[in-house]
């Protein structure tokens, strides 16, 4: 039949040519069903060969391969949330009307929605971040600690990828110590511990003993993976947040990801971490009375760092610290004052310091030169930065302004150091607390009022695009003691949870004396180098300005030490009170 025969032999004899007879039929037949199952062969051939070819390749440059491959994953991880993010707050995130606009219900159930989705997009980026690990993870924790800035939402949900981070196995471990050091684990060390003592997003740490010397030791080693996606990590965050603010016109984070291009490859390097610690353990040389411990480092490579193992517990453990009867509010005052003598006096900011890097010590009472029963250990040295002289001149004197409540001094270095005129937002954000209180004086007082994020927003809707206006203009060294100040208020509050609220708002008030202090001290230091170095000054009339100087400091400084010794005296008779009432109910 015509319908079964080849498609050319029908055709010619569709178009019924003269020269179409049997034997010409079949002649055509013939040749058309040879070169189509040629045509067929060659196709295949060409398929096999190409396959072949991809496959070779593949496995002669697998590393290169798999490392496109990977990424690939991981920019797809990361574009899949931010789209669904964008989409989910453009189609269900409701504006928040002005207050005598609705009423009091229709406003607190738009409220509600509002939280649902910070909660639902949070989640949804936690769970992207967990997945792609390293970099992520780090940009996660950056987020945890702005609790200041960003919605409690956001910031509740990040805070557990502070202690979430995969551990990488044993044998890529011991590939990464061989590569750098050119020894392997067993010719380093006659201990290795195969569980690790704790795991962070860019590295995990292994307590060992070192075989030449049978020293107890802790090695930190890099995970073997994020350096290696570190840079196509940190463009996609980037464009991420390009992307979200074309969508979102008021989000100005991308300072966030500028700042982890410049962070993360000095986090990356151990070297850095080495080199560090040794700088704090010389500029605290000097103060016995500060019980800061810096672990001892004796090796380091850019992967691998080994150092002196310290034992103790994270400073917010409050049952280790009952244990070895270690009193929080000594803890939470030391803390205040190194990180205060790193940012007013030395300029030289850890800028990392979560619970995780600040562990404890229990010792003998007595047995340090600090008389105190317990070290501060401080940790991951990674991540420092050096703060200018005119720099934190001008950040104590904005200090030091909100203290006395002065507003032009607030507008005017508020000014200089944000380079905003939006001087009362910027104060809350270094403050933590409402504008009401710094206005009327209060921010050293038993009035003080905590600052509220969501009462703030109901009072001002554009609140979020003025934060991020302000975020978005500061210097980037002001970005990281903006959250050193926020990851600095965590440790406090933990660290006073289970005290008597009055006992908690006391610590608050220290906590400001304490940088009234060394703001005191910032100014004082600044103002004499200033007398010092002015030129055709008269001697006579230098020493007079000098003396003045250090007058006006010692006065105001008395009076900070007197109030402190009143809030001592006053929470003492706080504690006995709660004793008296728990003995009296028992």
């Amino acid at each position: 039949m015509l319908g079964s025969r080849p498609f050319v032999a029908r055709a010619l004899q569709a178009r019924q040519l003269p020269w179409a007879g049997s034997h010409s039929y079949q002649f055509y037949s013939t040749t058309a069903s040879r070169g189509w199952r040629s045509r067929r062969w060659r196709r295949t051939a060409v398929g096999a060969a190409l396959t072949v070819g991809a496959c070779g390749y593949t496995v002669y440059n697998y590393d290169t391969a798999y490392l496109v491959a990977a990424s690939v994953y991981r920019s797809s991880v990361a574009a899949n949330v931010t789209c669904q993010v964008a989409w989910d707050y453009y189609r269900n995130f409701p504006e928040l009307p002005a207050e005598d606009s609705v009423s009091e219900d229709e406003r607190r159930a738009i409220q509600v929605q509002r939280s649902k989705v910070h909660v639902r997009a949070a989640e949804k980026v936690k769970r992207a971040l967990m997945k792609n690990g390293g970099v992520y993870i780090k940009l996660g924790q950056h987020i945890s600690a702005m609790q200041y800035v960003l919605p409690m939402e956001w910031c509740q949900t990040m805070q557990a990828l502070q202690d979430r981070n995969t551990a990488s196995s044993l044998d890529e471990i011991g590939q990464v110590i061989a590569l750098d050091t050119g020894k392997t684990v067993d010719e380093l060390f006659s201990v290795f511990d195969a569980e690790p003592i704790g795991v962070a997003s860019l590295a995990q740490v292994h307590r060992a003993v070192l075989r030449e010397t049978g020293e107890e030791v802790a090695v930190k080693v890099q995970h073997p993976m994020v350096r290696t996606y570190s840079d196509i990590d940190i463009a996609t965050v980037s464009v991420m947040f390009e992307f979200i603010h074309s969508v979102f016109p008021d989000f100005k984070f991308m300072w966030l990801s500028a700042e982890m291009k410049g962070s993360l490859p000095r986090e990356l390097d151990f070297c850095n971490d080495k080199s560090n610690a040794e700088q704090v353990q010389w500029n605290f040389a000097q103060h016995a009375d500060i019980p800061l411990a810096v672990p001892r480092m004796i090796q380091a490579t850019e992967r691998v760092l080994i150092m002196e193992y310290v034992n103790g517990r994270r400073c917010d453990d409050l049952a280790y610290l009952r244990q070895y009867n270690i009193d929080p509010s000594q803890v939470s005052r030391e803390i205040g004052r190194v990180f205060a003598e790193m940012t007013y006096v030395q300029g030289f900011l850890h800028c990392d310091p979560h619970p995780g890097n600040l562990f404890v010590r229990p010792r003998a009472q007595g047995s340090a030169s600090h008389g105190y029963n317990f070290d501060l250990v401080l940790l991951d040295h990674g991540l420092y930065r050096q703060l200018p002289s005119q720099f934190r001149y001008e950040y104590a004197e904005m200090w030091y302004a909100l203290m006395r409540g002065d507003q032009a001094q607030i507008k005017h270095w508020s000014r200089k150091l944000s380079g905003t005129d939006l001087y009362q937002l910027f104060s809350i954000i270094l403050t933590g607390h409402n504008w009401s209180t710094i206005e009327t004086k209060s921010l050293g007082s038993t009035s003080a009022a905590q600052f509220n994020l969501d009462a703030l927003t109901q009072q001002q809707p554009d609140l979020f695009q003025k934060i991020t206006e302000v975020l978005a203009s500061v210097p980037p060294v002001l970005l990281l003691v903006l959250k050193t100040n926020d990851l600095l208020r965590m440790v406090d509050q933990r660290l006073f949870a289970d005290q008597p609220p009055a006992v908690q708002h006391h610590a608050q008030l220290r906590t400001w004396l304490r940088i009234s202090h060394y703001c005191l001290v910032a100014i004082r230091d600044a103002r004499a180098a200033e007398i010092s170095h002015r030129p055709k000054a008269v001697p006579l009339a230098r020493v007079y300005r000098l003396a003045l100087n250090r007058l006006g400091f010692w006065f105001n400084d008395t009076a900070l030490s007197v109030y402190k010794a009143l809030l001592v005296v006053q929470d003492m008779f706080i504690r006995w009170q709660a004793l008296f009432r728990r003995s009296t109910i028992a």
